[in-house]
């Protein structure tokens, strides 16, 4: 007799010795728009046999989890596309991402983006013709000889590095493929895809392997919900910060330093004010600020644990034939000044801030404008505090997310803690420890987060900020750890109350994460229209011919006093197109200078959003200008 409860609190038996999951959904009134079901919290498919009772609920292409056995199930339909298309071409891996999924192909032919209309038009006749996809166990020996058969490399590769004694293989008319599943019961259900674009990418990842084409997609639930992703999307692309770095002269990116951005004078007004701000608003909050070597010892991180878990991002040098690193992570550099002294109870909490640049290896076919690079400025800070002062702690943190994020620059954001990863350093007790300390800090400031289990780093768990632009898409920037294995490695210490030594808590924390990154995504949520305050220029000298350019000489110097970043246009141009330019550059405040405004010591003004806000007295402009919301001032 098998048992079943249903989400919605109602129960079924069968007296049988296995039933399908879609029977199961139908008995308890669970079926409908199912494209999957979960047993006891494990998705399953709706075709999957049960031999063992539990409680199930439904997967539609409306949940989170439904959605990526859709999108998953539309990949393995693009493969079977492309193997009609391209006989014998050959599969990597095909996951879901976040908003789609891609697939690595080793082709007979070149696939381009010119390819890509035909590919759907063959995905969209073997979804009308409603293919079942069936799951089928194999035993791994014959899934190896299977796949050898085939002539297939990479699924044999996967296959002799699982130790599991079977394996799972999906199939859907000719097509047949190694998953893990669970999949859509037919092809059918897949209606509402788009296929992205392609792009390069090593066989898992190593530059040692052979390059394949990674071919990107998506699918949703509803042709509407797909039309606004698309739309979204055009919309990024004009947002894309590259482009806007390019045309606003911010920054550029060259093969000589491939990950390693070039800074303009503009794209460092703006990395620079954003510096301002970081450091203003730090030593408000009781933060000192210190600065630590690019280069450190082998030796230190060895002691640190970076050589053990995070040694293939990084990278190294010899000095006096004694090997060193170019710091990943600017943490361990923190912790030997903390130790340059014995410190009382009475100092802690520390908060010790660093605006550290550092190095990781990245993957060239990773990097990504601003937005991924292999050197950047951490807004890095470590605080070292007594166990009873961790919540206290992560709360200021967080509150200074809140008032960065929010106050300042208008993001919603979400919140996430991640839970103790399979290379963790460190006891189940202080892992526990650490994640209740963080729950305890999230729960009493009524903050709402989720759990991601076991993402978090290798020495503690973490809480990660996700923040959201203006198109709906999420950035992770600001990260909370709370770290008891520092400590232990480096042998830190404190005198406590009690006059005996303890271990001080360490909590690493970003706000901006990457400064380059947090620049390249405000370029992108601002469409390049940068705040007045973050403005590389803030207000633009327009003079109408020859006559009034000493005016306006003038009158830059004025507002650069006020600390305007000011510049003059005396272009041998019409005044329309120099306007036009300025408006181009998004410039916040252009300033047309003719007759009148010469003879009257008045400006002319016009604001890059409202336009022409005619004539005014300097006194008047100036009071303007202040009225502009500025959090360094």
């Amino acid at each position: 007799m098998l048992k079943f409860e249903g989400s919605n609190g109602k129960s079924c038996e069968f007296d049988r010795e296995s039933v399908r999951a879609s029977e199961v959904l139908e008995a308890l009134g669970l079926q409908k728009k199912a494209i999957a079901a979960k047993l006891d919290g494990a998705a399953v498919d709706l075709n999957r046999e049960i031999r063992a009772g539990g409680r199930v609920e439904p997967l539609t292409a409306a949940d989170e989890e439904g959605l990526d056995v859709l999108r998953h199930s539309c990949a393995h339909l693009m493969a079977q596309a492309i193997e009609r298309l391209y006989p014998g071409t050959h599969f990597g891996i095909g996951p879901c991402i976040k908003d789609g999924f891609y697939y690595d192909v080793d082709a007979t032919g070149t696939i381009t983006e010119q390819d890509l209309p035909a590919i759907e038009a063959e995905m969209r006749k073997l979804t009308g013709a409603a293919e079942k996809v069936e799951r089928e166990e194999m035993r791994r020996e014959d899934a190896l000889k299977f796949f050898k058969d085939r002539g297939d490399p990479y699924k044999e590769e996967l296959i002799s590095e699982l130790e599991a004694p079977t394996v799972s293989l999906y199939r859907q008319g000719d097509y047949v493929d190694l998953c893990r599943g669970p999949h859509v019961p037919d092809t059918s259900v897949i209606r509402n895809f788009k296929l992205l674009s392609v792009a390069g990418a090593y066989w898992r990842g190593s530059e040692k392997n052979k390059m394949l084409t990674r071919i990107y997609g998506t699918a949703f639930a509803t042709p509407d919900e797909l039309k606004a992703y698309l739309k979204r999307m055009e919309e990024a692309k004009l947002r894309d910060h590259r482009k806007l770095g390019r045309e606003l002269d911010l920054f550029s990116l060259h093969e000589e330093g491939p990950g390693f951005p070039f800074f303009h004078p503009k794209g460092m007004v703006v990395m620079n004010t954003l510096i301002d701000f970081w450091r203003r608003e730090h030593v408000r909050r009781g933060y000192q600020e210190v600065r630590t070597p690019q280069i450190l010892d082998r030796e230190l991180w060895l002691r640190s644990g970076h050589w053990d878990h995070y040694r293939e991002n990084m990278y190294f040098t010899e000095i006096d034939e004694k090997p060193f690193a170019i710091k990943p992570m600017n943490c361990p550099g923190g912790i030997l000044i903390y130790k340059t002294q014995l410190h009382s109870y009475r100092e802690l909490p520390m908060r010790i801030g660093e605006l550290g640049v550092v190095h990781r290896h990245e993957r060239s076919g990773v990097l990504h404008g601003l937005m991924r690079v292999r050197c950047f400025t951490q807004d890095d800070a470590h605080l070292y505090c007594e166990p009873s002062q961790i919540q206290q702690e992560v709360m200021g943190i967080m509150d200074l997310c809140r008032y960065v994020y929010s106050d300042v620059f208008g993001f919603k954001y979400a919140v996430e803690l991640s839970t103790k990863p399979e290379n963790a350093m460190g006891s189940t007790e202080q892992w526990e420890a650490a994640e209740n300390g963080l729950r305890a800090a999230l729960e009493q400031s009524n903050t709402p987060y989720r759990v991601n289990e076991g993402d978090g780093a290798f020495y503690g768990p973490k809480i990660d900020f996700h923040l959201e632009d203006c198109i709906g898409r999420t950035w992770q920037c600001g990260t909370i750890q709370l770290d008891f294995q520092m400590p232990e490695r480096f042998d830190m210490h404190y005198i406590a109350e009690d006059g005996k030594e303890h271990r001080p808590v360490m909590l690493h924390r970003t706000i901006l994460g990457s400064l380059e990154r947090f620049m390249g995504i405000l370029i992108e949520h601002y469409a390049g229209a940068f705040p007045y305050w973050i403005a590389p220029v803030q207000a633009e000298l327009i003079p109408i011919s020859e006559a009034h350019r000493a005016y306006a000489e003038e009158l830059r110097k004025e507002l650069m006093s006020w600390g305007v970043r000011t510049e003059t246009d005396s272009r041998d141009e019409k005044l329309g197109k120099r306007i036009r330019d300025a408006q181009l550059q998004k410039v916040p405040y252009m300033i047309v200078i003719g007759d009148k405004e010469r003879d009257e010591r008045q400006v002319a003004v016009r604001e890059r959003t409202k336009g022409d806000l005619g004539s005014m007295s300097l006194e008047a402009f100036q009071k303007l200008l202040s009225a502009e919301f500025n959090p360094i001032h």
